[in-house]
């Protein structure tokens, strides 16, 4: 529950600003559904410093080794730090081009690279936080960064207002409104793993091979996170080419869809942290016990979610835009997100638990597949959906449905499998 409750906290940055933004005209939401899902793109590339820290630091307090767990975590955050200063760079200077590939239209594309410059900043804050909740949740404290995340999203949400409608910096004040809540929970986090890595006399400098091996180990979830945001970012860029209207209407769905993922990923989460631990002990029978229970956790949540959202997918679009053809093609397309729930909960438990596993190299493997059967489907769409309402829902059935059902076969054929179950204090 409290990594739920973290979990959920971070979308609630986006749907913030999504809200906040959308009342300021179709346009500028249209331009924060392209630079939102280039910055997302920029983080989600990264998440390994997440998902692979939790489940090495969760092994190894498995295994009773905690000092080694917390160097294990400064690593990951000296990486996070490392890769987040250059990247938010490269963003910056390549804002146009990376806006222009996307598809932004001519009166969205201002909004799109304003949006995206002026969150770049926060990149590297963004990553740390990123690392440093891998770390306490390896050590199976959800508690700290409920706590912290919780405080940022309420602190994003009046930020945004004072500056996008208080101070009047439109969709500008609305990045920077993220930039400073992000290094507020960045800083938060950091002092919570430096005093926990003090009180057992862990080094805090950056050890070289430490943060090469932490960057070794998270190359296969780079990939199979890449072949992810490759998918969602051709997903954005059909719908960008089905006019304003459709990407305005794809920004809020896409933002609700990564709401309900976190609220799904909850259970991912302890499932990375439990099958770490699981693992580190060499009790098998825990982790296949463990991994039964979670899957039933997992669908059961994408049931409620499902359900909930597709009996809000009247009223929600009023929340983000007054535009009666957006809200339309929001509410349409919130019905196949909703029925795709109950497959999404499978699938993030799974991908959970082989993470917490340490199969990075099958998720890899298991991520280029996927992709491989989606980008047909997404052609398909561009090729002979027609645009607006229409072509927007046949998108999401084929992103919705077509590609998290390919993620549930291929995840699926893993977990019945034994191949996963290495024992040990590192894999």
């Amino acid at each position: 529950m409290p990594a739920f409750g973290a979990l959920v906290a971070e979308p609630l940055f986006l749907l913030a600003d999504s809200a906040i933004i959308g009342y300021l005209g179709t346009a500028p939401l249209a331009g924060l559904g392209v630079a939102g899902a280039a910055l997302a793109t920029a983080v989600g590339l990264f998440v390994f410093l997440a998902y692979a820290t939790t489940g090495a630091v969760a092994r190894r307090f498995g295994a009773g080794d905690l000092r080694a767990a917390l160097a294990q975590g400064v690593d990951g955050m000296w990486l996070a730090a490392g890769l987040g200063v250059p990247t938010a760079l490269a963003g910056w200077v390549w804002a146009p081009e990376i806006v222009a590939a996307l598809g932004a239209s001519t009166a969205a594309a201002p909004h799109a690279e304003a949006y995206l410059r002026w969150s770049l900043p926060g990149l590297p804050a963004m990553l740390v936080v990123l690392a440093a909740t891998g770390v306490l949740r390896g050590l199976q404290d959800t508690r700290t960064p409920l706590v912290v995340a919780a405080t940022g999203a309420g602190a994003n949400v009046v930020l945004n207002v004072v500056l996008v409608h208080g101070l009047g910096l439109g969709i500008a004040g609305s990045a920077i409104g993220t930039v400073l809540a992000q290094l507020g929970m960045a800083t938060a986090l950091a002092v919570v793993v430096v005093r926990g890595a003090r009180r057992h006399d862990v080094p805090l400098a950056p050890r070289r091979r430490g943060v090469a091996a932490a960057g070794r180990s998270g190359l296969p979830l780079v990939v199979r996170t890449l072949t992810l945001r490759v998918a969602l970012l051709v997903t954005t860029a059909v719908a960008a080419r089905q006019g304003d209207t459709a990407l305005a209407a794809h920004q809020v769905v896409s933002t609700l869809w990564t709401f309900l993922a976190f609220a799904l990923d909850a259970v991912a989460i302890a499932g990375q942290a439990i099958t770490g631990r699981a693992l580190g002990a060499g009790d098998v029978a825990q982790a296949r016990g463990a991994t039964r229970r979670m899957l039933q956790w997992g669908v059961t949540s994408g049931v409620v979610l499902g359900t909930l959202l597709l009996a809000t997918s009247p009223v929600l679009p009023a929340l983000f835009t007054p535009d009666p053809a957006v809200r339309s093609a929001v509410t349409a397309a919130l019905v196949v997100a909703a029925l795709a729930q109950p497959v999404a909960g499978w699938v993030f438990v799974l991908d959970g638990v082989l993470i917490g596993a340490g199969d990075g190299r099958y998720l890899a493997v298991a991520g280029v597949l996927t992709l491989v059967a989606y980008l047909p489907l997404a052609g398909l769409v561009l090729l002979a959906a027609p645009g607006g309402t229409t072509g927007l829902v046949w998108l999401w059935v084929a992103f919705g449905l077509g590609f998290m059902l390919a993620r549930a076969v291929t995840l699926g054929l893993r977990a019945r499998g034994d191949a996963w179950l290495v024992t040990g204090a590192a894999r």
